[in-house]
């Protein structure tokens, strides 16, 4: 924490104890009336940042400034109640929750009426929209109204403030998603470069093509005023067979235009219960939509599949999957890749909303040729017996099959105390290749 983010939360927290102590002895005046706080006098912060960027009134800043005091100072809300009533007494009007292990008071939507509205019923109501999915601090998922109590109060709900901007207020820093049913997606990287990657000249013109798209389409937008104009995000789906560098590809699509890609785990999507893979989705969606991100669904069969005739429940709430599917892909800001290796078995309904479909063709001769002499790793070297034109020509396999070959026959040179690939060990480990995929060798 930088010394003047401390200055800045000193600040913030010193302001709203005045401004609640001030709200609990003048229940019944306006908001107008009460403590300013100037945020231009702030020091520069990430918190300031914010203020400004979404251009928040005071009422705004107030109830950011209430859902972050938990984290830096638990014990205002109830300093700030036994300083004004010593003696204690009921302060239904205060709202508030405890929680489990947090021994303060932890605001909810009915603390932050009260810190604005006070007692005027009135203006209460008016205040509402401060809370609905409209407003600048829920719109934009900084703060979040926790669903009530059963048959309780809306306005009753926890107010919390999200923990990614939790921790960029008080670190700086946002710290990775870790894949969990909240976050059913894991970070991928690659330490390999785009000289690596083999393929047609088709496929690498379409790739490029996407590549200008992530480097220059907020520009485009920003600048010329095209957001009316053409769909946000870009849907595109990468069909071939496994090995033929489409997980590769998305990996250097975010390493060369620097975003984070974000690879989808179906098995924690899907759930066999009614509703609840519509949730996950919903999660993940709203987690990705305000960051630069690429998601990128992985054998997206699974999930993106065929709609089916409805002959019973189970087929109708599938369809109502893909439905949502389709609407949340439509309002994604980002792109999103879907991998198959098969391009049929994906929805039609899809197919009309992808902006491109990149086709990744199993290596030709040249391709693989390319493949066996760019996988051999530094200071190794193949037997002078090796012919790879005629190892190139002889075996169809993919770039994933290419390299699982090398890394068994580096293993078993090292083995052997060499750096040299012989024919004994290539042709061993082809055969380890076709073995698994029960082909003849």
């Amino acid at each position: 924490m930088s010394k003047n983010q401390s200055l800045g939360f000193d600040t913030v927290m010193l302001h709203l104890q005045e401004l609640v102590i001030w709200r609990l002895k003048h229940p019944k005046l306006s908001f107008e009336k009460a403590p300013q706080l100037d945020s231009q006098a702030l020091p520069d912060s990430l918190l300031k940042q914010l203020i400004k960027v979404l251009e928040l009134d005071a009422a705004e800043i107030a109830i950011l400034i209430l859902v972050l005091a938990p984290n830096l100072s638990p014990e205002l809300l109830k300093f700030c109640v036994n300083q004004v009533f010593p003696d204690g007494g009921e302060l239904p009007e205060l709202g508030g929750i405890q929680g489990k292990n947090h021994r303060g008071i932890l605001p909810t939507a009915e603390t932050a009426l009260f810190l604005i509205a006070g007692a005027n019923i009135e203006a209460r109501g008016r205040c509402w929209h401060y809370f609905d999915k409209h407003s600048k601090l829920i719109a934009n998922k900084v703060i979040q109204l926790e669903k009530s109590e059963k048959n309780e109060p809306k306005m009753s709900g926890a107010l919390i403030l999200d923990p990614e901007y939790t921790s960029l207020f008080i670190t700086g820093n946002i710290p990775e998603p870790e894949l969990s049913i909240e976050f059913p997606a894991s970070k991928i990287e690659t330490q390999l470069t785009w000289d690596d990657l083999v393929l047609n000249d088709e496929t690498r013109q379409e790739i490029r093509d996407l590549e200008i798209w992530l480097k220059h389409n907020e520009t485009l937008q920003q600048k010329h005023h095209t957001t009316s104009r053409f769909k946000q995000g870009y849907r595109v789906l990468f069909h071939g067979p496994p090995g033929t560098g489409k997980t590769l590809t998305a990996s250097l699509l975010g390493k060369y235009t620097d975003r984070e890609v974000y690879r989808i785990d179906l098995s924690t999507v899907v759930s066999k219960y009614i509703g609840e893979t519509e949730k996950n989705l919903a999660k993940l969606f709203d987690k990705a939509q305000y960051k630069n991100w690429i998601l990128f669904f992985d054998e997206a069969d699974a999930i993106f599949g065929k709609r089916t005739q409805v002959r019973d429940a189970h087929d109708k709430y599938a369809n109502q999957e893909v439905s949502y599917l389709l609407q949340r892909l439509e309002e994604h800001p980002g792109l999103v890749i879907l991998a198959s290796n098969f391009k049929n078995n994906i929805d039609a309904a899809f197919n009309r909303r992808f902006q491109a479909l990149v086709y990744f063709a199993p290596p030709g001769y040249q391709e693989r040729l390319e493949l066996w002499k760019k996988t051999l790793p530094k200071k190794f070297k193949y037997a002078p017996e090796i012919d790879l034109k005629t190892i190139a020509k002889t075996y169809d396999i993919t770039g994933a099959h290419i390299t699982n070959v090398m890394h068994y026959c580096c293993l078993q040179a090292l083995n052997q105390d060499s750096l040299t690939i012989t024919s004994e060990n290539l042709t061993a480990g082809l055969k380890r290749e076709y073995k698994k995929e029960e082909k003849m060798f």
